[in-house]
């Protein structure tokens, strides 16, 4: 990023996350030190979550002052480091977001059922209720909002696992420069000069979901065992049919191992919303992001149908295409119309209208 691209006030800054602390925590350590960069360690941001605004304001008072560097620890989410380093309002400039990943161990991450419990304090009498999400999940997002990935730990593979594992990262997160790091043996050049393609700002367009949606999917690594599905389709979901795939084809691994999938879909039971479908590993869920009859005259549909995204291991592209083809509405019943899907059986969580 050019000098001119920071505001007045502002304070360089690079987050480095990572689901492995010894690791995270050496490479940040190295990397602030190359930078000449004042670092905040995960352990203090877990402490005092202002600690990043006190550093920032210290430095803000230093005629030259140099840039920030903050580790973050795994419970806090990639879009919330993002929000704040990066959101509107924000008095720091985000260069970069630096993901290391062991990746002798991402795949076992993945495919696992670990949940983390997030930092959400209860606002002022309310009471505190946990929020969790799965390690597999964070892990991910840290990944696809990256941009820059520090593999470690990568002596320990095959080649040919090894390059499985990097084109699944850069079909992840395609527009992430990829790099692997020998911490036994100093930092080297890798991650000093790490540039992302385009500026952080609050809303990001870097996963590679979002890439295969919008139709610029290119990641820089390949593999034959890793593959990627963009799927369209103007008909709603039969949600009895859809939850049959989702919990005895796509679990069991009928099409392939499905290791990230997110978009758009609709259920022809609750065809005025758009829901957000996600998916990592063995967790999914489908969310409502707009009803239609709170849509404005300005306001554009999410989608139609379904857009959705799917990255995986052993794709069978074809087959899955298919299963959800068949999950969709068949000709008798979108004419019979919404009288008749109105009956159908419908297993996901109740959504309720969103105010505003």
């Amino acid at each position: 990023m050019s000098e001119d691209t920071r505001s007045a006030g502002q304070v360089d800054a690079v987050a480095v996350v990572g689901a492995c602390v010894p690791e995270r925590q050496e490479y940040a350590r190295r990397l602030a030190r190359s930078r000449d960069s004042v670092m905040v360690p995960a352990h203090r941001v877990s402490q005092n979550p202002a600690v990043v605004d006190q550093t920032r304001d210290l430095l803000r008072r230093v005629p030259d002052h140099v840039g920030i560097l903050v580790e973050y620890p795994m419970e806090i989410p990639a879009m919330d480091v993002i929000a704040e380093l990066a959101g509107p309002g924000a008095e720091t400039r985000l260069q970069d977001l630096i993901c290391v990943v062991d990746v002798a161990h991402l795949l076992a991450d993945l495919e696992g059922q670990v949940y983390v419990r997030l930092p959400f304090p209860a606002a002022e009498g309310e009471e505190d209720v946990a929020h969790f999400a799965s390690r597999a999940e964070l892990i991910v997002t840290q990944i696809e909002f990256s941009s820059a990935v520090l593999l470690v730990n990568w002596q320990q593979l095959s080649r040919q696992r090894l390059s499985l594992v990097m084109a699944l990262i850069s079909h992840l997160s395609p527009q992430a420069r990829l790099d692997l790091v020998d911490l036994d043996h100093g930092l080297e050049e890798a991650g000093q000069e790490i540039a992302g393609t385009e500026p952080y700002s609050a809303e990001q367009t870097r996963a590679g979901w979002v890439s295969l949606l919008n139709r610029d999917f290119a990641p820089e690594f390949h593999s034959p065992a890793v593959g990627a599905l963009r799927y369209e389709q103007l008909r709603p979901f039969h949600p009895g049919r859809l939850h049959d795939l989702l919990t005895e084809q796509l679990e069991s691994g009928d099409f392939g191992l499905v290791l990230r999938s997110a978009g758009f879909c609709r259920l022809a039971t609750r065809a005025h919303v758009t829901a957000r479908w996600e998916q990592v590993g063995t967790q999914f869920s489908l969310t409502p992001l707009a009803f239609d009859h709170q849509l404005g005259e300005a306001d554009e549909l999410l989608a139609i149908g379904q857009e959705l995204a799917f990255i995986g291991l052993g794709l069978d592209v074809e087959a899955l295409r298919q299963a959800l083809d068949s999950a969709a509405l068949t000709d008798a019943e979108l004419s019979a119309g919404p009288g008749l899907w109105a009956t159908f059986p419908d297993v996901f969580p109740e959504w309720r209208a969103i105010d505003g």
